[in-house]
């Protein structure tokens, strides 16, 4: 076939600069390489093994132009459809074929998938503390680096570190949190949900005595609440004009979220743990979210992301990514260059990685005062070192459970 850029292998790379990350590495008979991630933290092997053992041997032979017809077969041939792990190996599949085609173009994806639609894409910084006088401090290191949006989290008085609270400082002063635990497999967390939506409240009305009115606050419930209790706390938060209240409950049953917009008009953002267009449809269609919080990553690769955003357009609905630290810098990149081409661009969660991420992953993203571009590279714009990669073996590591104070287990 003329033009075609055939499949010659693809590699599963597995790593852990400062933590685990699964990289899908593909090259064509000409020798052509595109990269895709495929972390799931907590879960990393899984995918591995649904790629190694089950997707690679599928695409020796196959167009790596042919992006889409890809996608739809390694969807609909499967049988077992969705679902984090599918969703994330098909995902990494699909950015490795944007890379490729990008390569061979000799243009960076954003090009290929209709240009700039921004000059940056405007992203959020976390903050964290164990108490106001620790947020403050981590607040102004974030303004200091010129981010115009922060997420803000901080520990409950009588609960411990929690949801979202880094462990201290690192180097530059920066505020680090990864959730995933390497010392013990099971890790608990203890719970009340009472005192937390007490004291809420009187932290955000800190912070913008203490901030303005100008700095974009977020914050995020990580899914603990009843929709009473979210549609609540919404309604407490609306004096203080948050940018947007994220996973303010569990999104299993979207159709509680009806509850929740009838009694506050703080802006939601949900969808970290969906993972196709399909999951989304009543969040969407009857327009319960403002933000879709869906990764490049977990949701399908560019394709489908791009597929799923397209659709939240028509309801006036936005994009919000998905991009903690167990994003790679490989699916950091690729939610870039969506995000400089789609035209209901929202925000993009931003956490840097540690500076061992970089000595395995080189990529040509950069920050400048308060956003971020993609760069000009042709493909991703990543490439990934197997020398260095191979001094950081996997470690095993899980996300902690949460348990309220009665003992009983609730949601993460």
């Amino acid at each position: 076939m003329t033009g075609a850029a055939r499949i010659r292998s693809a590699e599963v790379l597995v790593a852990s600069p400062s933590r685990n990350f699964v990289t899908l590495r593909i090259t064509t008979e000409d020798g052509v390489v595109g990269l895709g991630d495929a972390t799931l933290n907590g879960r990393e092997l899984a995918v591995a093994s649904y790629l190694r053992d089950h997707i690679a041997p599928l695409l020796a032979g196959l167009d790596a132009h042919r992006i889409e017809d890809t996608w739809q077969f390694l969807y609909r041939s499967a049988y077992w459809r969705r679902g984090p792990v599918t969703m994330s190996a098909i995902a990494a599949v699909d950015m490795a074929l944007w890379d490729i085609k990008g390569r061979i173009a000799g243009l960076p994806v954003y090009q290929l998938l209709g240009g700039a639609s921004r000059e940056g894409a405007l992203v959020y910084a976390h903050a964290s503390g164990a108490d106001l006088e620790d947020l403050g401090d981590s607040v102004r290191a974030r303004l200091e680096e010129g981010y115009r949006a922060i997420r803000l989290q901080v520990a409950v008085p009588g609960m411990g570190a929690g949801y979202g609270i880094s462990s201290g400082r690192a180097s530059g002063g920066r505020y680090t949190y990864e959730p995933a635990k390497r010392a013990g497999l099971r890790v608990e967390e203890g719970w009340d949900t009472a005192r937390y939506a007490r004291h809420l409240p009187g932290v955000f009305e800190w912070a913008r005595h203490e901030f303005g009115s100008e700095v974009m606050l977020l914050h995020d419930a990580h899914h603990r609440l009843t929709p009473t209790q979210a549609a609540r706390l919404g309604r407490d938060l609306e004096p203080y004009d948050l940018f947007w209240l994220e996973d303010c409950t569990p999104v299993e049953n979207p159709e509680v979220l009806r509850l929740v917009r009838q009694h506050t008009v703080t802006p939601i953002a949900i969808g970290e743990v969906l993972n196709s267009v399909w999951d989304f449809r009543t969040l969407i269609s009857e327009q319960l979210i403002d933000y879709v919080r869906a990764s490049v990553t977990h949701t399908g690769g560019i394709t489908h992301l791009r597929r799923l955003l397209d659709f939240a357009a028509q309801y006036q609905i936005k994009s919000g990514s998905h991009g903690p630290t167990d994003i790679s810098p490989v699916g950091m990149a690729a939610a870039l260059h969506l995000d400089l081409a789609i035209h209901n661009f929202g925000i993009q969660e931003y956490m840097a990685h540690a500076p061992e991420v970089a000595e395995v992953f080189r990529t040509s993203y950069r920050y400048a005062d308060g956003s971020m571009h993609p760069g000009d590279e042709p493909g991703l714009g990543v490439d990934y070192d197997d020398d260095a990669a191979a001094r950081f073996a996997y470690s095993p590591a899980y996300l902690p459970a949460a348990r309220l104070v009665d003992g009983t287990m609730h949601d993460w």
